[in-house]
Formats: structure tokens, sequence, C-alpha cells
């Protein structure tokens, strides 16, 4: 029986109808409540063609729908492949370039957006090919012009699906009940080593979209190191306000839940005020979140102490400030717990005592980490490369580069794996004498915002492909009320205004990419 589905059904077994498995606003789903409705959209899949090995996309936000979704794949065997639904047009046509889908799951989209059954907008299909951002300091991977005006584009021809979801399609059908568009596609079957439960998206280190394959193995891994070093269980209350879409909600919301028969309580509106109203009503005791998300809760005028028994309140895709850590555990008496977690490696290490929030605390069990300098030998007490190696690594990814084990380099690039089974994770930290980690940059122009990854090179190329740009220069600043955020100054070849390279961009970028201030100058 397939894994994910496998859990569901044990849960289903020993919770019943009696206890929660999902919570969203006001409704909730019992374990054999959930079990029953992923068996009947199972079926609905199945009679559209769907089947084991196909890989099906999810262009889903947190939202119940997700959850069912994902395990009535995992019941017929097929691969998940979660997509964040704000993604931009040249942006899905390089993911689905490197992960070619068999069906794709949406929101409604109309000629001016529409809002779904979860009250977002999601915005229209393009109807042109999406723009390639090309960078003027290194190769970059660019999605060529579709044929024919574009109605299927270089996705297409791979295998998969362009950037429009509706073109194409085989099968086109609404899922019963719901306002979700399914969307079957013919496909070329990639032929791999690896049998991938789920394929989660991250960016490599010039910013292009990388598939990072999860099989049952380390996904396995990763949700009993996750578990023991977090010390959850079934009677655990966890609040997924995190995307689903991305590997830290997946592997520190779902898997756990679903493994432990515990109780998820999902949340789409990540706004402090909804999230300390649930975790005051709810004793929420496990909240994967991120440094600015506490930032905002502090700023809460009604932040006041929990009664909350052992809380695990995770602090990971950026820093974690002292001062954060510090004025959260005096308004809410928790101290938060500093995080370091990574799509391809899943949770590497965490400061469980909640003492050191400078440090994002010791590797978890069954995790080995080195520090090395330029030479590759180990160093410890001085700033280096961060490696790792697990059984919860991936063992393949997808994208303009081959990262399969064994088959890089002797010196593997960033976000490669060499043939020791080391993990060239692209952050630059250091290992004192008691084997705590701290990180300190990264050797790349990565950088995160709002918790995910962002290549500034990216950026300048598509703020340079905008015909009165000359050059560009992208920065990341911390703005005290809406924490990291991309700026940009450019010098401009023709007279335009902030707003016409802003708009260029957002045509262009997932959202948390784009450029919130143009600063104009005449030399960069």
């Amino acid at each position: 029986m397939p894994l994910l589905y496998d859990w569901l059904s044990k849960a289903a077994k020993a919770q019943g109808s009696q206890k929660k498995a999902l919570v969203y606003r006001d409704n909730y789903l019992s374990w054999r409540g959930l079990l029953e409705r992923v068996d009947r959209r199972a079926q609905e899949f199945k009679a559209m063609g769907i089947k084991d090995g196909a890989w099906v996309g999810l262009m889903l936000g947190n939202v119940p729908d997700f959850v069912v979704l994902a395990l009535a794949l995992s019941k017929l065997g097929a691969a998940i492949v979660p997509i964040d639904p704000t993604t931009g047009a040249r942006e899905l046509e390089l993911m689905l370039t490197a992960a070619p889908l068999r069906a794709l799951v949406t929101r409604p989209r109309g000629s001016e957006g529409s809002i779904s059954a979860s009250g977002q907008t999601t915005p229209p299909p393009p109807t042109q090919p999406a723009a390639s951002s090309p960078r003027p300091r290194s190769q970059r991977t660019t999605v060529p012009p579709a044929p024919g005006g574009g109605a299927i584009g270089a996705a297409s021809a791979a295998g998969g699906v362009s950037a429009n979801p509706e073109a194409g399609a085989e099968v086109r059908r609404r899922l019963q009940g719901t306002l979700l568009t399914c969307s079957v596609y013919k496909h070329n079957q990639l032929d791999l080593d690896v049998d991938p439960l789920a394929i989660l998206f991250t960016s490599d280190s010039l910013g292009d979209p990388k598939a990072v394959l999860r099989s049952e193995k380390n996904t396995v891994a990763a949700t009993d190191q996750a578990i023991a070093a977090l010390d959850l269980d079934a009677d655990s209350r966890l609040l997924v306000a995190v995307p689903l879409f991305h590997a830290y909600g997946w592997d520190l919301g779902l898997l756990p839940t679903l493994r432990l028969g515990a109780t998820m309580y999902l949340e789409e509106e990540l706004s402090a005020r909804r999230i300390g109203k649930l975790i005051r009503e709810h004793k929420i005791d496990v909240l994967p979140g991120t440094p600015h998300m506490y930032a905002d809760l502090n700023r809460q005028p009604t932040a006041k102490k929990l009664e909350v028994e052992n809380p695990r309140y995770l602090a990971a895709g950026s820093k974690l400030d002292p001062l954060i850590a510090e004025d959260f555990a005096t308004k809410y008496g928790i101290k938060l717990l500093s995080c370091y977690h990574s799509t391809e490696a899943s949770t590497i290490a965490l400061d469980d005592t909640g003492k050191h929030p400078t440090s994002v605390g010791k590797p978890l069990t069954g995790v080995d980490v080195r520090v090395t300098g330029a030479d590759g030998k180990p160093v410890v007490g001085k700033e280096g490369l961060v490696w790792v190696r697990s059984k919860a690594l991936s063992p393949h990814a997808l994208g303009p580069y081959d990262h399969e084990v064994g088959k890089t380099p002797a010196s593997p690039g960033i976000g490669a794996i060499d043939k020791q089974g080391w993990f060239r994770s692209g952050d630059r930290g250091k290992l004192d004498k008691s084997g705590k980690l701290f990180l300190t940059g990264r050797e790349d122009d990565v950088v995160k915002v709002e918790g995910k990854r962002v290549a500034l090179g990216e950026v300048e190329g598509c703020l340079e492909s905008f015909p009165k740009v000359k050059q560009a220069q992208a920065l990341v600043i911390d703005d005290p009320l809406t924490g990291a955020m991309v700026i940009a100054r450019v010098v401009p070849k023709s007279r335009c205004q902030p707003e016409e390279i802003i708009d260029h961009c957002a045509r262009n970028l997932a959202p948390y990419k784009v450029p919130r201030r143009i600063e104009f100058c005449d030399v960069i």
C-alpha cells in the first residue's frame, strides 16, 4: 500500500470518527471522515485515467482539498507535485519543463481573476508566451517562445503542460462538489531510477525552479527524525499556517500528522491576528513558523501568556533575531526553537532548548553536518561551507543540472550530492565545540524572503530584460513592519515610471521576488 495512504488508513483505524484529523475554520474532518473523502476522490481521479506512476500537480493553497487530493493521489500510487498557486507564468513554464505532469488541479480562472472556494483571488491564465529573464552575468535556463502564438510552450514539448493549464488537455473536468478543475494531458514518462512519492519545488543557485524528488524511504526518515526531535505524539495539535506546497509545511505539518494520527489545524490566512486567535483558542502546541511571523505576533495588542504544555514553536526560513525571540518569550511565555530546514534534506538541525536563538542548534539524530573550507577539509570554530548527509536526503532533483547521487563531479556544485552522499547546501556557517551550528550566509546570491529562496541575479536579469532598463541591482532589506523584501536600484535607458518596471517583474516573477521599491540612479 502506498506510504501516505497507508499512514492514513492506520490513523483512521486507530482514531475512528472520534478524533479530529483536520480542522479548517469552523469545519473539521475526523480521521474516518477524511479516509472516506480520500477514497471518493481516488475513484474520481482513476476515472480520469490517473494511475500508478503519474505525476499530478496540485496548484492549491492551505485548504482541506489539498490534503484530500494529495492522499487520493497517494492511494493510486501517483506522485504528488505541490505548486504555489501564485506562481508566475514564466516560472510555471520552467517548473513544468523540469517535472512534466500527467495532470494539474487548479482553482478557477477568469478574465480578471476569480475567487476560489477558499476566498483567494486567482490570476487569469497568460495569453502570450512567458518572457524569459536573461541574466547577463551567467548562463541561465530560459523558456523558448511557444510555437503558434503561445498556446503550448516548452513544457508541453517536454511532455508536460504549458503555463495555461487549460491548453492542450486531453480531459478537463470539474471535481465534483468543488470549483477545482483537473486537466489531464498526454505526457512522456521520464526514465528515472527514483520512484517519487512527492516532488517538491525549491530554487537552485541561479533562481531556476528545482524539482526535488522525495522517495518513500527518505520520507519515512524525514518524518521519523522530526517526530523524535520534537517529541510529537497522537495528542499533538499542529497549526500549519506556512504553505503545504513548500517543504517546510509538508515536512513539519502534513507528514507528522499522518504518521501519528494527530490533529492538524490548517490556515490559509497568514496574518498575526488570525494565528494569535487560533493558538489561544485551540492551545496549539506545535507551530512551524518564520521569524517574520513571530515578529508580527509580538506586535499584537492581544499578546499574552499562553497556557500550553510542552510548546514547540519553530522558527525557520531565515535567521532568528534574538530580540524577536526574547520579546516572544516575554509576551507569550514560550521560547522559540530555531530550526534549520531545506527542501533537499528536510529538517537538519534544531535548537530544542530555545536558549540559543543565534544558533540553529545541533543536528538531529541521524543527520550528519560538516563545515569545510574551500579545499574540502573540515574546520571547527571557523566559517566554511555547510554539508549535510542523512537518510532523509532526497536522492535526485530535476532542473538545469543533474543532482543524482554518484553522477556529480568530484567537486559538486551548490545543491549537488557527492559520491559519499554529502549534500552541498550552499549555506555558509560554523560549528562550535559543542556541535551547535551557526549559519552565517550563502555561497551564492540566494536570499530568503517570506521563507522562500530568491536568487538576486534572477531578479536582476528580469529587470534588465525590460527595454527601458540599462542596468539593475537587486537587494534585500529588512523592514520592521513587512520583514525581508526585495528592492532594486535601476539605471534607466529612457524615461519610465517605477510602476512600469514593477508590472514587468510581476508578469515574470513569483510575487515574493518582485521588487517592492525602485530606486533610479545614474550608475551602479
